[in-house]
């Protein structure tokens, strides 16, 4: 690890101690809950899946999240969608990275890299960027994308999502955030059938993207 990695590190350890123990209270901004979040998506339809237990709430410690998947009928294509949102994260409870449960769910990482898309909320603007699994367990692969998101900033990197949560939350006195996962099931072998995943995963993000403003306050 470089002495400027090092040095980036410790300051946003100590800024992050100090805004913790700061005095004011947060500024709440207000959002819709997810309950109202659409379940029709452009072309995809979306289908509610079975609710977080109490002990993984527990860990988690969100405020609001939804778990739906989505699926085109022109093509059957089917979208999991988890939106994880966190109110505050002066108080220990954070957003956890899907690096850390996919494993423990008995996926094993094949590939890892970042994926682009068009931001679909302003013409010209520079691509999205996201993390993007292959992850595998037994025969089934399936590809996992998964972006920060707050203040209307979607970002990919874990590293910049903490310095962009301490700056904003001596900026502007807010620690609100979230985070988007797609997963998608790799149907056929090679690497083609990761492209075609690649793809569908694109699609729906340009559609969903838009939705999320009223939900994950800017």
């Amino acid at each position: 690890m470089s002495k400027r990695v090092v040095i980036l590190l410790v300051c946003l350890v100590l800024a992050a101690a100090a805004v913790a123990r700061a005095d004011r209270s947060e500024r709440v901004p207000l959002r819709s809950s997810f309950a109202a979040f659409p379940y029709a998506i452009g072309t995809f339809a979306g289908f509610a899946e079975p609710p977080f237990t109490p002990r993984e709430l527990e860990v988690l410690g969100l405020d609001d999240y939804l778990t739906r998947t989505y699926v085109d009928p022109a093509t059957r294509v089917g979208v999991g969608l988890y939106i994880g949102y966190w109110q505050s994260q002066k108080q220990g409870s954070t957003i956890h990275s899907p690096q850390n449960c996919l494993p423990g769910a008995g996926w094993e990482p094949v590939s890892q890299g970042t994926i682009s898309f068009p931001d679909p909320r302003r013409a010209g603007a520079p691509d999205l960027q996201a993390n993007r699994f292959v992850v595998q367990k037994n025969d089934d692969r399936m590809l996992v994308v998964y972006w920060f998101q707050s203040h209307g900033r979607i970002v990919a990197s874990e590293y910049w999502s903490k310095f962009y949560l301490v700056a904003d939350a001596m900026r502007l006195n807010r620690s609100d955030g979230a985070i988007v996962r797609l997963t998608l099931p790799i149907s056929g072998a090679g690497d083609d059938a990761a492209r075609r995943a690649d793809d569908e995963a694109r699609a729906f993000a340009r559609v969903l993207v838009p939705k999320l403003d009223e939900f994950l306050p800017n």
